[in-house]
């Protein structure tokens, strides 16, 4: 059996879900996920779990928060006037903004709370501070050159 290495692109099918059993992204109905291994392409877990498969293989892995998108930072959670919210937004909890850093980067933020005068968002991750556990079949290995 064949097992990656570092710079060889792999293909793999995927269910990945929450430790309550809640799926969050699965590549059912779609063609295997392709990606370089070590690339930093997919969460750090989940890229050193695919390393040690055989091609073939199938495991659960479960990746804790740490390794996947870090834990939750209370300093990512902002309330902001609710001036500072185009005038043509109606800001709602759950809704999926887009803010610019300093540097010019964009920024996916949600927003959690909507009073008259302050509008609080979020740009943790959705799944920062979770432990996921994927189920994962290693499709492919297509060795680097």
């Amino acid at each position: 059996m064949t097992k990656p290495e570092k710079g060889d692109t792999v293909r793999v099918h995927y269910t990945g879900r929450l430790s309550d059993g809640t799926e969050f992204d699965s590549s059912a109905g779609r063609d295997p996920l392709q990606f370089e291994l070590g690339a930093g392409q997919i969460i750090d877990g989940l890229d050193r779990e695919i390393a040690g498969m055989d091609e073939g293989a199938k495991q659960t892995v479960t990746v804790p928060a740490a390794e996947a998108y870090g834990d939750r930072r209370p300093e990512q959670v902002q309330e902001l006037p609710r001036s500072a919210i185009p005038e043509e937004i109606n800001p709602e909890p759950g809704m999926q903004l887009q803010a610019t850093t300093q540097a010019g980067q964009p920024v996916p933020i949600v927003v959690t709370d909507v009073s008259e005068d302050t509008v609080t968002v979020d740009a943790n991750h959705p799944l920062a501070g979770r432990d996921l556990v994927f189920d994962v079949e290693l499709v492919e290995v297509i060795k680097a050159a």
